[in-house]
């Protein structure tokens, strides 16, 4: 018989659906690994497991729409930590090529369960480091996704164009073009799911406009229409990519996507920073996808995204935290933050809402990885995907509004978390037993990867 879970006497359940819906009081019921009932009034309802939610808040899953877990093996490293994009890659380079499996396994668990303890349930990771020697990459990632638990949008990344071709990556960390072409079909064909409630989906994602060939870019394309699998790429995320786009191609960066194909609903961004008016109204004519990585962009000194300007046009926009080596964490919650305070700096303190900026983060994502259907908000039929924040913490003492408490108040971690169906998060802990091994393995292999 399947198990059924009663979420009750939350002091808020944050539906994040179409009507926006907050229910004071609120219940939900989980059957398996879907939601059944949400409502108001749970007398009456049997269940396996009844967790009461008395002083919290019950909200859908975080959904974080791009990273790079390898990087954290990555975080605050001297000499990289205060540089701009391109001299932060070219220096990082160096240290990256010493990446394999068992790295790429690792850094995968622990930035996982770290975006699990932070509220995300689902992730997006731009794999796009493959390092000569270095074993089956990508393989490896979602493997440490799976011993997280946490639902996984891994993209097949690639480089192509090395130094020596005019691009930024040395030559042993590029790959062939038919290498690459090859090895996406395989990883699609070996590991992407179809099925409702996937917990892997893969896409199609060459890195950059410096870093792979306008024919790259167009096979990527075709064959991910082969497969009906989603395509995304870096774009846009500072000046000098944009002088590097107007010297190379003669266009800037959206123009070029839009000559190869790449304005279309089935695409999404990372970043999204330098853009102009025209620009913004071909990406909501598209109806692209945006990754918005507010922190990283703080970090780099790349700017602040016209996210409202944005949405205004149509584009989907979700939140992500980025690679650990730019950010240098994988808290989605203060990423969520982060994303409302940055637009405010740059358009005043109505442009965005915690409420926005948490529906950026939930029904914004799901719609992102176009997967609103099933994910990002409590309602039946919907993937049994939870979170929760304990308002008792002294960090929401005084709090009027529990909601926007969340965002303003500086939440740091959650206090349960279910994806699947399956617990991850109980009393603010991690409940895979191996994490604290995965932790100290990760260390180890992170003070021998930094030294170039």
């Amino acid at each position: 018989m399947t198990r059924r879970t009663l979420f009750r006497d939350f002091d808020v359940v944050v539906t994040m659906d179409p009507a926006g819906r907050e229910i004071p009081g609120g219940f939900v019921l989980v059957e398996g690994n879907r939601i059944v009932r949400v409502g108001e009034d749970p007398s009456g309802i049997r269940a396996d497991e009844t967790v009461s939610g008395r002083g919290s808040v019950l909200l859908p899953g975080f959904v974080n729409t791009h990273h790079h877990l390898y990087q954290s093996l990555f975080r605050c490293v001297p000499g990289a930590a205060d540089s701009e994009l391109f001299d932060w890659l070219v220096f990082l380079y160096k240290r990256w090529k010493g990446i394999d499996e068992e790295a790429a396994r690792i850094s995968s668990a622990v930035a996982s369960s770290e975006l699990l303890l932070s509220g995300a349930t689902t992730t997006s990771d731009h794999c796009y480091l493959f390092p000569r020697g270095g074993g089956a990459i990508l393989d490896a990632d979602i493997e440490g996704a799976a011993m997280a638990g946490i639902r996984f949008h891994p993209c097949r990344g690639s480089m192509s164009l090395s130094e020596k071709d005019g691009g930024l990556p040395p030559d042993n960390v590029v790959q062939r073009e038919d290498e690459i072409l090859a090895d996406c079909r395989r990883v699609i064909e070996r590991y992407h799911d179809r099925e409702p409630f996937a917990m892997v989906r893969i896409a199609v994602a060459p890195c950059s406009p410096f870093s792979v060939t306008p024919g790259l870019m167009r096979e990527s394309l075709a064959l991910a229409d082969e497969y009906g699998v989603l395509l995304h790429t870096h774009l846009a995320e500072t000046r000098d990519e944009e002088a590097y786009c107007l010297e190379r191609f003669g266009r800037r960066p959206v123009d070029l996507m839009e000559d190869l194909g790449w304005l279309r609903d089935d695409v999404w961004f990372a970043h999204l920073v330098v853009l102009s008016d025209a620009d913004i109204a071909k990406l909501g004519r598209a109806k692209v996808g945006v990754a918005h990585c507010p922190t990283s962009n703080m970090t780099l000194g790349s700017g602040i995204a016209p996210v409202m300007d944005m949405l205004g046009s149509g584009v989907r926009v979700g939140l992500a935290v980025d690679g650990s080596a730019s950010n240098d964490s994988s808290n989605m919650v203060r990423e969520v933050r982060q994303a409302m305070l940055l637009q405010r700096v740059r358009s005043g303190a109505s442009a965005l809402s915690a409420r926005q900026a948490l529906r950026m983060a939930t029904i914004g994502g799901a719609s992102v990885l176009r997967r609103e259907e099933e994910l990002g908000s409590l309602e039946p039929g919907k993937a049994a995907d939870l979170i929760a924040f304990d308002l008792s913490d002294i960090a929401f003492a005084g709090a009027a509004d529990p909601v926007a408490a969340i965002v303003h108040c500086a939440a740091d971690r959650v206090s349960l978390s279910m994806v699947n169906g399956e617990w991850r998060v109980r009393g603010g802990q991690l409940l895979a037993s191996d994490a604290e091994k995965w932790i100290a393995r990760h260390n180890e292999l992170a003070s021998k990867l930094v030294r170039p």
